[in-house]
């Protein structure tokens, strides 16, 4: 009875969630496209109206913490659902990530995307995603702000193990700028997929900066072992199940397009 409870509360929030998208995407689509300010204002309200929303109608709780980037850098991710990227651009002053291409057709998300600095890359080709993301810094397409990656490449459910990708350490050297890894547990309560969401505490933490300078390969390896060390930590706290989860030993590295190390 409990859980077909919290399933008919998730399902609520959800559709709320989205309606709630729609109606303010078209209160700021005309302020939007006249200025950029107006998008940025549009995504943080929303964002910061699922989190509230969130707590209320699931008892799904948030918390961000560490030092939150004000400044132009790059920001390295665990990906684990939909609600990460709620938490990141809730509390990010200028946000903007590098996102799957078919998002551009997304109603309403797919445009605000577009207009807060959103680079779009082909996710399935991958050197003709990396030298996409070459060529959007080379040619300045890329906003002044704070660009998101995610080095796993997509959603990463709570407990597998996905290899780190070799893109973030090209952007890292490319950009010369501060890469600010970013560990949390939201895939604990908020999966992938699936409509319950689980009572609880989320949380994005932001952990010690990585100044510029290193190789791409040894950035790769410094990423992998703060954000899965602090992943799961994170998790354990959540109340995941610490036997599930894998070693950050083992969770493979990309070092160069296509090769894998350990």
């Amino acid at each position: 009875m409990a859980y077909a409870w919290q399933w008919l509360r998730s399902l609520v929030f959800i559709v709320q969630m989205y309606l709630a998208m729609l109606v303010l995407g078209i209160f700021f689509a005309p302020l939007s496209a006249y200025d950029r300010k107006y998008a940025f204002a549009a995504v943080h309200t929303y964002c910061r109206y699922v989190r509230w929303s969130a707590a209320v109608l699931t008892g799904l709780r948030s918390e961000i913490r560490g030092e939150v980037p004000q400044d132009e850098v790059l920001v390295a991710s665990k990906h684990q659902s939909f609600f990460d990227i709620i938490l990141l651009v809730s509390v990010l002053p200028r946000p903007k990530f590098i996102m799957k291409a078919e998002l551009r057709r997304a109603p309403i998300l797919g445009w605000f995307a577009q207009r807060i600095g959103c680079v779009p890359v082909n996710r399935g080709k991958r050197a003709a995603a990396i030298r996409a993301m070459k060529e959007s810094v080379a040619q300045g397409r890329i906003e002044p702000g704070q660009l998101v990656i995610y080095p796993q490449g997509t959603r990463v459910a709570a407990g597998a193990a996905l290899p780190y990708k070799v893109g973030v350490g090209i952007l890292y050297e490319q950009l010369g700028q501060t890469c600010v890894p970013a560990a949390t547990n939201v895939g604990v309560f908020w999966p992938r997929h699936g409509i319950y969401r689980k009572p609880g505490l989320a949380v994005v933490e932001f952990l010690d900066p990585v100044a510029p300078g290193l190789p791409a390969s040894q950035l790769m390896r410094v990423l992998e072992h703060r954000i899965e060390t602090a992943s799961n930590r994170l998790m354990i706290e959540g109340g995941f199940d610490p036997a599930k989860l894998p070693d950050p030993a083992e969770v493979p590295v990309e070092t160069a397009p296509g090769e894998i190390a350990r």
